[in-house]
């Protein structure tokens, strides 16, 4: 008799754009090319100080655990880059360094929510949110983002959402992933003034900061000092296989977070911590990566309408646009499947992000190269032309 799955294991939906990864490799191990669309990965490598810094302390020979909380010295620095960037005097006691953002979602939820508790997650949005939350058995309660308001959450929608039922937290993006939309400070304002205003938690994913086009981005901490805060290295500092982040965290929730971190992974690893710190000086070079982003997008933003693909989202930051694909199919699924096999371009179904309304949305990653992003469009021109 086969071993039972447990109802929590069956509650975590795939993780459609791995899954299209996975085939997308399997595409190139049989000698087929393929434009990568479909993760949210940079395609430029770490910055050089990072790997010299995480090359020296491998050098020195001893890679040991660290404090729960991680190294003083990275908790200051990035207690420092919010007083650089933001104006927000933050004291390091109040960071907490995780194995990338996932583990800070997982220790913001555990620490915060009790089970059955519902949690506003923005829809569309990250599809991890509302796996995380139900194999924690926390109930996603989506805010559903409309195009009246630029696709991002309002207080006016948070009020509604509570008063239809009631929550117990609200998490927001920004910039968001899959649009790329950011939330204006202003509107930030009030949707942390509506969350206390109703005694929720406010959680604030900030993890594609550093990456926006001509458009002010804010941290939640500039308007609620107890916001919970996530941020990673992975996006801006090109860092994604690091695993490497961080939480700001009202100082009452910094005990029970260094309990659950240290059961959980006893610490974030001291390798990437180390780079992390490091991370911070290469501020030039990181730059000129999303300098290029902003070209990708510009070669996307121009080509899409005459593919039919010209109603997007809007694509404020981050690297990805949302596209409407209504005109050409209703089932994006299949659509990403046909895109992948007979035009070698993969990208990730909307349904990844909205289970409602994804199956005519796609979603496209510009966090590769220039050339790339050319011949993506080529490949599709030839391919919906057909």
């Amino acid at each position: 008799m086969p071993i039972a799955v447990s109802r929590r294991a069956e509650a975590v939906a795939p993780f459609l754009a791995m899954d299209v990864m996975t085939a997308a490799a399997a595409r190139e191990r049989s000698g087929a090319g393929v434009v990568h669309m479909e993760v949210g990965q940079p395609s430029a490598s770490a910055p050089r100080v990072v790997i010299e810094a995480a090359r020296r302390a491998l050098d020195a020979g001893r890679v040991p655990y660290t404090e729960a909380l991680g190294l003083p010295a990275l908790r200051e620095r990035i207690a420092r880059h919010y007083r650089d960037r933001y104006g927000v005097s933050l004291p390091p006691e109040r960071v907490v360094v995780t194995t990338g953002s996932s583990a800070g979602f997982i220790l913001a939820f555990m620490s915060l929510f009790d089970a059955g508790a519902r949690v506003a997650v923005p829809q569309p949005g990250y599809p991890a949110y509302r796996s995380i939350l139900a194999a924690l058995d926390l109930v996603p309660a989506p805010m559903v983002l409309r195009d009246e308001d630029r696709y991002a959450p309002t207080a006016r929608s948070l009020r509604a959402a509570h008063a239809a039922q009631p929550l117990s937290g609200v998490l927001v993006m920004s910039p968001a992933n899959p649009s790329g939309t950011v939330i204006t400070p202003d509107r930030l304002a009030g949707l942390c003034a509506a969350a206390s205003g109703l005694g929720l938690p406010f959680v604030s994913d900030e993890i594609y900061h550093g990456l926006a086009y001509g458009v002010p981005t804010a941290t939640a901490l500039q308007f609620d000092p107890d916001a919970i805060v996530i941020n990673s290295f992975s996006k801006y500092h090109c860092m994604t296989g690091w695993r490497i982040g961080w939480m700001v965290v009202p100082g009452n929730l910094v005990r029970a977070i260094e309990r659950l971190a240290q059961n959980l992974y006893i610490s974030a690893p001291y390798l990437s911590q180390v780079a992390a710190l490091a991370a911070f000086e290469a501020g030039e070079e990181l730059d000129a990566v999303r300098d290029g982003y902003a070209r990708n997008r510009a070669i996307l933003l121009d080509a899409f309408p005459g593919l039919g693909l010209g109603r997007v989202h809007p694509a404020d930051g981050a690297f990805y646009l949302y596209a409407d694909v209504a005109g050409l199919t209703n089932d994006a699924a299949a659509f990403c499947r046909r895109m992948l096999d007979e035009a070698g371009v993969a990208a990730t179904p909307g349904l990844d992000f909205d289970p409602q309304e994804g199956g005519h949305h796609v979603r496209f990653s510009f966090a590769g190269s220039e050339a790339d992003c050319l011949e993506a469009v080529a490949r599709l021109r030839g391919w919906l032309r057909r």
